[in-house]
């Protein structure tokens, strides 16, 4: 079996160390206590995702893919890592993406924050490269925020600068710690009056749970069939509810029109941070002129406010658009399904580059050619699919 053959070669455990060097682990299946202490490092670690956490490891197990924990640890502490997805495709073999990683713990446990970071970083990216030759033909790789060096360290170990697209190149987000009065200020002119209109224009909001996911696929499905994507399954949405309830690490919220059902908005956290994951939205009659989704949102920015988290982030804006916001460039790159995110007068900020490895050289040769032209852009659009299930747009 191709899977026993690669969890032999990757368990192996590097060569003996110093007792104050980092030393590098290969996990395909952790115990309890490790993946304890890797979830914990990840709750710690500004800029990730919940994408890091086992709970994803069991999410995209629903999804053929399967996962492998690369783990530093000195004098028996786990100071950083990456949790890997990878599953085989169709003539290009196995493949692999780490996405919002790797993670690294910079303290040093007495809270000035002088860990020496670099050191574990570049383990884990020596780590990543001997992964590539023999294992996974294609590795990409999407750091977290803040992690610039990261893409440095693996740009310089044979990676290249990847637009593979295996997630956003960057987002916009709203600081929570701010006053409710300061963050409504910064809403668009239109939008900034709603939060005293909408109850009296019959939009409520409550917070979901599993029993909602039904209807949020089905909002989902509307959405999908006017902005031509995909949405994911039904059976696939409980997985991910059901495996990041446990830990908190989930919310679903749905916004009605005089007690219909017509927006659901789920987001996830990590950390301090909350994410736009899936929306979806029936304009039709009335909900269309009431900004429901909005509405929702306005509620996220409270929910979250109350639980003392930092950051609420829309999801991934476009290149185009975050590029013309990021140059202070006019409001006609934005495009049509980034817009929304725009009117919360949120903050912009890019990722780190995304790097890739391809191997063999042939394998690259091709993956290069294809790329060039319009029917290998379209065949190399079903492997990002396959390799990541895009968050729905949320209009």
């Amino acid at each position: 079996m191709p899977d026993e053959r690669i969890d032999r070669s990757l368990s192996r455990r590097p060569e003996r160390r110093p007792p104050s060097a980092s030393t590098v682990s290969i996990y395909t299946t952790p115990g309890r206590t490790v993946l304890n202490e890797w979830d914990a490092l990840v709750e710690r670690t500004p800029g990730t995702d919940v994408t890091q956490l086992s709970a994803w490891a069991r999410v995209r197990a629903s999804a053929g893919f399967s996962s492998l924990y690369i783990h530093a640890h000195r004098d028996g502490k786990l100071v950083g890592g990456a949790h890997l997805l990878h599953r085989r495709l169709p003539v290009v073999g196995r493949v692999g993406y780490v996405s919002y990683g790797p993670v690294v713990d910079h303290s040093d446990g007495d809270g000035d924050g002088d860990g020496d970071g670099d050191a574990v970083r570049t383990a884990i990216a020596d780590a990543l490269r001997a992964l590539g030759p023999c294992q996974l033909r294609m590795i990409f790789v999407q750091p977290p925020e803040g992690a610039d060096a990261v893409s440095a360290d693996l740009l310089t170990r044979g990676f290249r600068p990847s637009s593979a697209g295996i997630a956003p190149v960057g987002s916009i987000r709203i600081d929570l710690t701010e006053d409710l009065a300061q963050i409504r200020s910064r809403f668009g002119r239109r939008l900034r009056s709603w939060p005293h209109r909408w109850e009296g224009r019959g939009v409520t909001v409550s917070v979901g749970g599993e029993q909602d996911l039904p209807l949020l696929a089905r909002l989902m499905t509307q959405s999908a069939q006017r902005q031509g994507f995909t949405p994911p399954p039904l059976a696939y949405l409980q997985t991910l509810y059901r495996e990041l309830a446990a830990g908190g690490n989930v919310a679903l919220f749905v916004g009605y029109v005089h007690g219909r059902p017509v927006a659901a908005d789920l987001v996830t956290v990590c950390g301090s941070m909350i994410r736009g994951r899936f929306a979806g939205f029936d304009r039709r009659g009335e909900a269309a002129q009431l900004s429901v989704p909005a509405a929702i949102r306005w509620e996220i920015i409270q929910w979250g406010k109350a639980r003392g988290l930092r950051w609420l982030d829309f999801g991934g804006l476009s290149d185009a658009t975050l590029d013309a916001l990021l140059s202070g460039g006019s409001g006609a790159a934005v495009s049509s399904c980034d817009q929304p995110k725009l009117t919360f007068g949120g903050t912009p900020y890019r990722y780190p580059s995304a790097v890739e490895l391809v191997t063999p050289i042939a394998l690259r040769l091709a993956y290069d050619l294809a790329r060039s032209s319009p029917r290998g852009r379209r065949a190399l659009q079903r492997v990002q699919v396959a390799l990541r299930m895009r968050s729905a747009l949320r209009c």
